[in-house]
């Protein structure tokens, strides 16, 4: 029953941290702007403890840190590249001076292999500022999530009516990860610190062409969906596109090696059909 404080509790990566650390008998404490928020509550009905806080709020991080035997870090895409560093080190900060035993970072794969990217670099300098200060820590960097298939009106990596939209060449290999695995991850990173404390893991549990991917979401939809490559330059500077254009070599995962620490790592078609499909559906033809 040891606590593990978790950032982005609300969000996509630290609620699936949430689920499977109260799943293996943890105590959660999340992280919250807004105690009172539907987001918030539901968190408290599944049985995490609340703490009003923010990375931006060095005094709130020491409080909800305060005898937390772990935490799972999270910092959200940001523009201001400072800003999401700045907020990234207040958090591993809090961490160090409270003394936690573990702290398990999401970063991004690729962040480690200089993509000039610039989301990347902050994270990859939050990394650097993990190792600065000492901390015993796991840091995960996960690829491309499969939810991004789900969001509407997502700009690159998404669906626009009937068809898939990315810089990826047609037939070039792209790894993805379900959000829920990394969250699986982060779980059994505190669940078994002697194996995973100093180690650095990518993650995908997936790997395929966005055609073959198309055709996934084609057949467990039920709805001809096709594949567009974007031109680099449409959707980002020319230099980044061309980097994000070649992530099937930034994004280098062990799938195999992975899916012996966690033998239920999702693939895409198991993604699509526990729940996926469902939430492409109702994101873009409902």
């Amino acid at each position: 029953m040891k606590l593990v404080l978790v950032s982005g509790a609300t969000g996509r990566q630290g609620g699936a941290a949430v689920t499977h650390l109260l799943a293996d008998g943890w105590r959660v404490r999340a992280l919250v702007r807004d105690p009172d928020a539907p987001a918030a509550r539901a968190l408290a009905e599944a049985g995490a403890e609340l703490a009003r806080g923010d990375l931006d709020d060095t005094g709130s991080l020491a409080a909800a840190v305060t005898g937390a035997h772990g935490v799972f870090g999270v910092t959200p895409d940001d523009a201001d590249l400072a800003r999401e560093t700045r907020r990234g080190r207040n958090l591993v900060d809090a961490a160090a001076a409270a003394g936690v035993a573990h702290f398990v970072f999401t970063s991004v794969g690729g962040a480690d292999r200089n993509a000039g990217i610039g989301y990347w670099e902050s994270k990859w300098a939050v990394e650097q500022h993990i190792h600065a200060v000492g901390l015993p820590a796991t840091v995960l960097r996960p690829v491309r999530f499969m939810e991004n298939h789900a969001i509407p009106g997502i700009p690159l990596g998404g669906i626009v009516g009937d068809t898939l939209v990315h810089l990826f060449a047609p037939d070039s290999p792209v790894q993805l990860i379900a959000v829920d695995d990394i969250g699986r991850f982060a779980a059994l990173a505190f669940a078994h610190p002697e194996d995973y404390v100093g180690k650095a893991l990518e993650l995908a549990g997936d790997e395929l062409s966005p055609n073959a991917a198309a055709a996934m979401i084609s057949s467990a939809v039920g709805r001809e969906i096709g594949y567009r490559q974007v031109p680099a330059g449409d959707l980002m500077p020319e230099e980044t596109a061309r980097t994000f254009a070649s992530s099937g070599r930034v994004w280098q995962a062990d799938i195999p090696a992975l899916r012996a620490l966690h033998p239920g790592l999702l693939d895409f078609p198991a993604w699509l059909a526990n729940g996926g499909a469902d939430r492409i559906r109702d994101a873009h033809f409902s």
